[in-house]
């Protein structure tokens, strides 16, 4: 008798996972690693990764090889308000995502250390049984969010470019 394969969803943060690694390591992440771990754990059925279009030239190709491995990229318009700040948020279309999609996944992989995701992780768990796990940086991602997810997974050097 085979094994079920356990369907998995997973949902990046591309911004986070960005700034985290390069302020915790000076490096980029290696999402080619993380979807070699992630597929041997089951089949990868959705895979969002969320990014700020700046319609900047490198980040295309960054945009075209996370396509490549597999992601489908959603991208928000970088905004610039007139006081000099700036505004590039993919917390609400994220939520959205994992709350419509979690009743037809297994597992799902939340790539964020951002502390405003431990209400929604508990959210999933709770009313659809679906174990979310996190990669973040152990250092730079919020306690309330290592303590709900159902596994945390310190992003270390060998998750690293």
């Amino acid at each position: 008798m085979s094994k079920i394969t356990e369907r998995i969803g997973v949902f990046v943060d591309v911004q986070n996972i960005y700034y985290t690694t390069r302020d915790a390591f000076g490096r980029s992440f290696n999402y080619r690693a993380l979807w070699k771990i992630l597929s041997s754990k089951g089949d990868i059925v959705l895979a969002n990764a969320y990014a700020i279009d700046r319609n900047d030239e490198s980040q295309k190709i960054f945009q075209n090889a996370l396509r490549h491995i597999g992601f489908s990229i959603q991208l928000k318009p970088y905004i610039q308000r007139s006081d000099g700040s700036s505004k590039g948020d993919w917390d609400v279309g994220i939520t959205i995502d994992i709350l419509q999609n979690s009743p037809s996944l297994d597992r799902i992989f939340l790539l964020s250390g951002d502390g405003d995701f431990d209400l929604l992780v508990k959210t999933v768990q709770t009313n659809h049984s679906v174990p979310v796990e996190a990669f973040g940086v152990a250092a730079l991602t919020a306690n309330s969010l290592k303590q709900v997810v159902s596994c945390f997974h310190p992003i270390t050097e060998s998750m690293l470019i």
